[in-house]
């Protein structure tokens, strides 16, 4: 199974190299990136909601879930978003395709373990704006990634509790290219942030039998306040334009600028839900982050300002057969759920909200519980109000779930 997993994570990473950008919107200028949705595609199929956890799929939103898993796990996804941005005026439509996270899970009798990588934020933006004879172009890309590992323990068949400490690294850069008509000179000025810093994150699991079918779950997460370290540059130039989109820089300087701390807001997420046991489950999930604490990192702007962020995250899911011998259908797991976040972010006194429904499936393979999750998702974010941009988005999912057993006892060899 293992041979398995290298093989599916080395054709996900030949494909997904191509375009490693995550995002395309102009909201990722702000803070350090759009924050990445931080789960599986089984949870982001489900509207994000993460209070559900079994023995068989890999749970990264929760480390108390990892006290769960039965069987080793490997898992690994990827991303295709198309993107329409659009004003009170025009709409242009971008791509992007991104690997989302790989990470393995490992039972160890009360104990569950977990690691991996993850893209935690995204900046990849181009923008363009003519005043007279000035034409300026903002273009940024970069990100923050999450390289975690999660330890949980099972206090009871039905308490959980987990940690997970993580190390966070990355890289922004901003730059902006000025020129005016019918002058071949332009200047540009980039602006370049490498982060770093430790980060952590707790959680607790409870799931009870109410019945003989139904079986109640609930959980709560807490990220804490944490402290990032930015070490910035800038470097501003004159250049030539060549034409064909063509430039020579014939002046460059490196600007000096002062390194920064920056906060990172903390979290609390709780979860409740209930469902029968290998057949169907609903949830629902309340996010709240002190948003309202976020710094920029070197600069500060007009008419931006950060507010507490919301996230509320309703989904679940259906199986009509879960170990049906005649209909593979029935073994399919149907999953479905819908999200409205207040993002926190603030521009020319208008909130960005975001809203999104989700629909995937779990395609069941070998004889481990092994799966292919397929996804899909619409949304929307922002606002044309006050000259900023709405955002229509339309994301596509896909990861492989692989099980398999470790220091397994054969009867021959």
């Amino acid at each position: 199974m293992l041979k398995h997993f290298l093989i599916g994570i080395a054709l996900l990473i030949t494909t997904l190299s191509v375009a490693q950008q995550g995002t395309t919107s102009p909201y990722s200028f702000f803070g350090i990136g759009n924050l990445k949705f931080k789960g599986t595609v089984e949870n982001r199929s489900m509207g994000g909601i993460g209070v559900y956890s079994d023995s068989i799929h890999i749970n990264i939103q929760n480390p108390a879930g990892i006290a769960g898993l039965r069987l080793v796990n490997y898992s690994i996804s990827g991303s295709h978003r198309v993107n329409t941005i659009a004003t009170s005026e025009e709409s242009q439509k971008a791509t992007t395709t991104t690997l989302d996270y790989l990470a393995i899970g490992i039972p160890m009798g009360k104990f569950g373990a977990s690691f991996g990588l993850i893209p935690y934020t995204s900046t990849g933006y181009k923008l363009e704006n003519t005043n007279g004879p000035t034409t300026t172009q903002y273009s940024g890309e970069g990100g923050l990634n999450k390289a975690f590992f999660a330890l949980g323990y099972e206090i009871t068949p039905e308490l959980s509790i987990g940690l997970e400490a993580n190390y966070d690294f990355g890289n922004i850069e901003n730059t902006t290219l000025s020129t005016q008509e019918d002058i071949q000179l332009g200047t540009k000025e980039i602006n370049r942030s490498d982060l770093k810093g430790f980060s952590f994150n707790l959680g607790a699991l409870y799931k009870k039998k109410v019945s003989e079918k139904l079986e109640f779950m609930s959980s709560l997460t807490y990220t804490p306040e944490t402290d990032f370290k930015s070490e910035n540059g800038r470097t501003l130039s004159t250049f030539l334009v060549l034409g064909n989109g063509n430039t020579a820089d014939i002046d460059l300087r490196e600007i000096t600028v002062e390194d920064t701390d920056f906060t990172f807001p903390s979290q609390i997420t709780l979860g409740a839900g209930i469902g029968a046991p290998k057949n169907w489950f609903i949830g629902g999930e309340f996010s709240t982050q002190k948003t309202s604490n976020l710094t920029n990192r070197t600069f500060e702007l007009e008419n931006v300002i950060f507010e507490d962020a919301s996230k509320f995250r309703i989904g679940g899911f259906y199986i009509p057969e879960y170990n049906s011998f005649s209909s593979y259908w029935k073994r399919v797991v149907y999953r479905g759920g819908f999200r409205f976040e207040q993002t926190g972010l603030n521009i020319n006194s208008e909130s960005i909200n975001e809203f999104g429904i989700s629909f995937g499936l779990g395609l069941p393979m070998g004889r481990t519980f092994s799966n292919i999750n397929l996804g899909l998702e619409l949304g929307k974010r922002g606002t044309k109000n006050n000259g900023l941009v709405e955002e229509s988005f339309f994301n596509i999912f896909i990861s492989l779930s692989l099980n398999d057993k470790w220091f397994e006892k054969r009867l021959y060899d």
